[in-house]
């Protein structure tokens, strides 16, 4: 029994021991307010620091590629930029075919102004107010033409304005075929300046390779950045071209609708003065 008691002692003092000994070697006590600013504060500087590598990796990058093939990059990026903010205040319905106009040239068409209507076809900037002005200008120099030779005008004139409208977005296509073919054209002189540096080396030395391969490799992405938004803007302002197109030619049918029937009814009053001059003699 005395040893039991003993060896319980001898614990109970050991234990207490350890835990004075813990107590005494435990750092001192960090406030959490302290811990979170601090990591805030870390982590922010290491943001900055990610951004600033990232910026500068970039950079780097665009600098690899040389001079002479990121710069026409540069510039044809820059000239796809315009071209974009240009289309989309330029090739919208206003431009092509108003309301206002239409009723304007309906109204005057019925009251056989045509005089009128090509006054106010010179005011607006419109393509349907180019063709009937064309139509209108053909048709009152020349008084004796038929209306099938006035509706030739009308289309010629119709199709001239659709390939303005065509061949204005196309400058979007070519930036996208040729920027690739710029970086590509980068690509194959710097691997080919990379292999003639192995060539000129000493021993074989592949690894050697690849910082040239990577460096040419820049102008090819550059080109592909390039070229990718420019063909999908071209793509969405080719299609609203032709859906322009299509209401300019339902616009073209309504006015010649209109100038036929204009053709018919002084027509049918010619003859009826013919026939009533014919009758008095």
């Amino acid at each position: 029994m005395k040893t039991r008691l003993f060896l319980i002692l001898l614990l109970s003092v050991s234990a207490v021991f350890a835990t004075l000994t813990a107590q005494e070697n435990a750092p001192p006590p960090v406030e959490s307010t302290d811990l979170t600013a601090e990591a805030a504060d870390t982590g922010a500087a290491d943001a900055a620091e990610a951004a600033a590598n990232t910026a500068q990796t970039i950079l780097d990058y665009l600098v690899q590629g040389g001079p002479f093939i990121m710069i026409p990059l540069a510039l044809l990026s820059f000239v796809a930029v315009l071209l974009i903010i240009f289309y989309i205040f330029t090739i919208r319905q206003g431009t092509v075919v108003s309301d206002k106009f239409m009723n304007a040239a309906d109204a005057l068409i019925r009251k056989q102004d045509y005089l009128g209507l090509i006054a106010v076809c010179n005011r607006k900037n419109e393509c349907i107010a180019r063709i009937v002005y064309k139509t209108l200008d053909f048709a009152t120099k020349n008084p004796t033409a038929s209306f099938d030779e006035v509706r030739e005008v009308t289309q010629a004139e119709g199709t001239r304005q659709a390939s303005i409208l065509n061949n204005r977005i196309s400058y979007l296509n070519d930036i996208g075929r040729i920027a690739p073919m710029v970086g590509l054209l980068g690509t194959v002189m710097g691997m080919i300046k990379a292999f003639e540096s192995i060539g000129k080396s000493s021993g074989v030395q592949h690894m050697e390779l690849a910082p040239g391969v990577a460096q040419a490799l820049v102008t090819t992405a550059a080109g592909l950045i390039i070229s990718l938004p420019a063909l999908i803007f071209y793509s969405i302002f080719r299609g609203k071209v032709q859906k322009l197109i299509a209401e300019l030619e339902a616009a073209m049918t309504h006015i010649m609708a209109l100038l036929a029937a204009q053709y018919k009814r002084a027509n049918y009053r010619a003859a009826a003065k013919r026939d009533s001059e014919n009758e008095k003699e």
